[in-house]
């Protein structure tokens, strides 16, 4: 058995005060029991678990182990702001006028990290897709679970913009989806022939086919809390099994990033109907749309409003010049493999 990477421990002056500004760095917080003036103080994120602990020497010498940092939906130029107006400081700025290069700050103790392009930006360099990953799950979950977080109650039981399901159940059928997306990628050999045999069954005649459901009487609070668990279990298998891993799905067989990428258009898109019934603003970022677009829907138009395109590829919104989609199709298998599937 090989051993892990638990922690990367970073000896400081003060671990509390540098474990927030990296909690802030990392978009994460601080462990429940980390208070003003402890020894210790730890970060955990998706990408890495950061160690903090006072020790009494100090700083003397350039780092010989750094962290570099790749931004989500920032350029990196974006995030050296952002950085900056934190307290970090630059040290050395190695970004050329092509765009390649790396900004090398320093945090509010002097230790060194690089702030690099971020995938979009590289895939632009390159001329490669940008990719769909985990990180993009969580995104699309958890701004779906804080824009509906503080709806009205008893907008729940209204219908789910043109479907004819509740919000209520549309947010079960969604939870759903991402639970069976995950569970495909899970055995140690991923079904190519059909779906995990999970019992999935409709509550009502016309209602959703769902294996799993939230309990009523957990509320809306409730419901969101199981939205968000699926997603989690999505976003786990997603960043731990191998890309190379194919799975059934029944419009195609796919990878871990499809799944993903499926998963993803299943809460932009669902999250825009409960958004109607609930009578709630929605509209999630342009650059997460695009990745998507480009990985399920690598025929889109390219020349308007990511989000826009997206809601008309899936036939819930209008394109100016173009017809109105009545059944779509995404691409589900790695692009360069397979044949178009069907949604």
């Amino acid at each position: 058995m090989t051993s892990l990477v638990r922690h990367i421990t970073v000896d400081c002056a003060d671990a509390y005060q540098l474990a927030r500004f990296w909690a802030e760095v990392l978009g994460s917080s601080l462990a429940d029991d980390d208070f003003p003036g402890d020894p210790e103080a730890s970060v955990t994120t998706d990408g890495a678990a950061l160690l903090f602990v006072t020790v009494p020497e100090s700083k003397r010498t350039k780092n010989r182990i750094h962290l570099d940092i790749s931004p989500g939906d920032r350029t990196r130029d974006e995030e050296v702001e952002r950085l900056l107006a934190l307290g970090a400081t630059l040290v050395a700025d190695h970004r050329k006028p092509d765009g390649r290069g790396w900004a090398t700050l320093a945090d509010l103790e002097g230790n060194e990290f690089c702030v690099e392009l971020s995938a979009a930006e590289r895939a632009v360099l390159t001329g490669a897709r940008p990719p769909v990953t985990a990180d993009d799950v969580d995104l699309a979950v958890h701004l779906a679970v804080d824009a509906f977080g503080q709806a009205p109650a008893d907008g729940w039981r209204r219908p789910a913009g043109t479907l004819e399901w509740t919000c209520w159940e549309t947010a079960e059928h969604l939870g759903d989806d991402l639970f069976a997306y995950a569970v495909q990628l899970a055995p140690r050999r991923p079904p190519l022939g059909g779906e995990v045999p999970y019992r999935w069954a409709p509550d009502r005649e016309g209602g959703p086919w769902n294996a799993v459901s939230a309990d009523p009487e957990a509320g809306p609070a409730g419901l969101l809390q199981t939205l968000e668990a699926s997603g989690a279990l999505l976003s786990a298998m997603v960043r731990t099994v191998s890309p190379k891993v194919r799975a059934y799905h029944s419009y195609g067989v796919s990878d871990p990033e499809g799944f993903a990428a499926m998963g993803i258009v299943e809460t932009l898109v669902h999250a825009h109907d409960i958004a109607q019934g609930l009578g709630v603003d929605w509209t999630p970022p342009a650059a997460l749309c695009d990745r998507v677009l480009a990985r399920l829907f690598p025929d889109a138009p390219a020349d308007a409003d990511r989000w826009t395109v997206l809601l008309w590829s899936t036939g819930r919104a209008d394109l100016p010049g173009r017809d109105r989609v009545t059944s779509w199709k995404w691409h589900g298998a790695p692009l360069g493999e397979g044949e178009r599937a069907g949604s």
